[in-house]
């Protein structure tokens, strides 16, 4: 019998999957983001219940994302597969193209004035949308042991590499990357840089490389290295400190992913875990003081807190796999340290699920708004192992699948 967490994250799940057209019957209703935490809680679930059907769930989920966001939406001129491959070449390269966001609005056409209030509503591709979606399709790599899946999560890194990120023209000047882009790629919707996306982009490619030595590197594709080196490049001089509560959220969750890549051998430099670590502790000691968390459910957003409350789940994580590491190097003794302060904030963490696990806090449009994407999040707080844990990957199944 599952823990009441893990079944209260089951039941969260399985509300999502039927209401989102999972279920023979219901309507498909796919955006990048959620489905990205949806799939990975899946197969974090399976492995926790032993249950397949959580697998057969995650799979549903990423064939119905590949058919609904990697194809033009419905009412566009364009139709078929973004890449323009035909129907059965798209099938075996899905992401080639990338993905849409999957938001209600169509695109802003060239010819249209930028709106910044609507712009969030209309679609196009998010960098960090995509990052997501790669380490979803890396995990399930990871559990199943189909390499078809890592493959098209490096085929879609490769393709973002190539759209969001550009040289300037000024001499000197480390390459930059774009906030979103239209669907086709072709155009800069939006051209300021997100703080966070080189560094997303240089853990996740690392990640998605270090899958694919592990396992079948028969099933080709790119590797990514001239790739994360770019990104390696933009990071230098990065300044990761924020005191928006995804952000700091997102900062931890990547010191973890970064400390399982130090242990895989994929890194073997403490610097990029420290500096995240120390800009994760500017910005809790900030938000911390803000108030924020003392506000009536309808002036919060539930999914950007649930985004600090894994991130502080992962730093726990981190302090015990830092905790149980036998091969302590004397920078290790100053990461304790920095951890320890860290943990003072893990109980914002708990506060933040505990009030949104109440069902009277859950009444609140800002809830019911954001229904989805706070369902799963509170899910993957719940039961973070799917999202969090990089598992080795399991033995090679079935050659070429997807």
């Amino acid at each position: 019998m599952p823990d009441p967490r893990t079944q209260e994250a089951v039941a969260l799940m399985v509300s999502f999957a039927a209401r989102t057209g999972l279920a023979p019957d219901g309507p498909r209703k796919r955006y990048l983001w959620t489905d990205a935490f949806a799939v990975c809680n899946f197969v974090g679930l399976a492995r926790m219940t032993g249950e397949e059907k959580y697998n057969a769930l995650a799979l549903e989920l990423v064939d119905q994302v590949h058919q609904t966001l990697g194809r033009h939406r419905d009412g566009d001129p364009r139709n078929g597969w973004l890449s323009g491959l035909g129907d059965q070449e798209g099938e075996s390269h899905p992401t080639r193209a990338g993905l849409r966001i999957g938001k209600q609005l169509p695109e802003r056409r060239p010819d249209q004035p930028f709106d910044e209030r609507l712009e969030w509503d209309r679609d196009g591709q998010y960098f960090h949308y995509l990052t997501k979606w790669m380490h979803a399709l890396d995990q399930v790599a990871r559990s199943t042991g189909r390499p078809g899946f890592n493959r098209w999560a490096r085929e879609l890194a490769e393709t973002a590499h190539a759209a969001f990120v550009y040289q300037p023209s000024a001499a000197g000047h480390p390459p930059r990357m774009y906030w979103k882009m239209s669907i086709d790629l072709k155009r800069p919707l939006v051209s300021s840089m997100g703080q966070h996306d080189p560094l997303d982009g240089y853990i996740t490619y690392l990640q998605l490389y270090s899958t694919q030595a592990e396992l079948d590197a028969s099933v080709g594709g790119p590797n990514l290295k001239d790739e994360a080196s770019r990104f390696a490049e933009m990071i230098q001089r990065g300044r990761w400190a924020t005191a928006d509560p995804l952000g700091l959220g997102g900062l931890l969750i990547d010191a973890y992913r970064v400390h399982q890549l130090i242990r895989l051998g994929v890194l073997s430099d403490e610097r990029l875990l420290d500096s995240l670590l120390t800009a994760s502790l500017a910005g809790l000691k900030y938000y911390s003081r803000g108030g924020e968390l003392e506000q009536p459910a309808e002036r919060r957003l539930a999914f950007r807190e649930l985004g600090l409350a894994i991130g502080l789940h992962a730093l726990q994580r981190l302090w015990q796999a830092t905790d149980s590491d036998p091969r302590r190097s004397p920078a290790s003794f100053d990461l304790r340290a920095k951890l320890q302060a860290l943990l003072q904030y893990t109980a914002l963490g708990d506060a933040i699920e505990t009030f949104w696990l109440d069902p009277e806090h859950r009444s609140a449009s800002t809830w019911s708004e954001h229904r989805d994407i706070n369902e799963v999040m509170l899910a993957t707080r719940l039961a973070p192992d799917g999202f969090l844990v990089l598992v080795s990957p399991v033995t090679f199944r079935e050659p070429g699948s997807g």
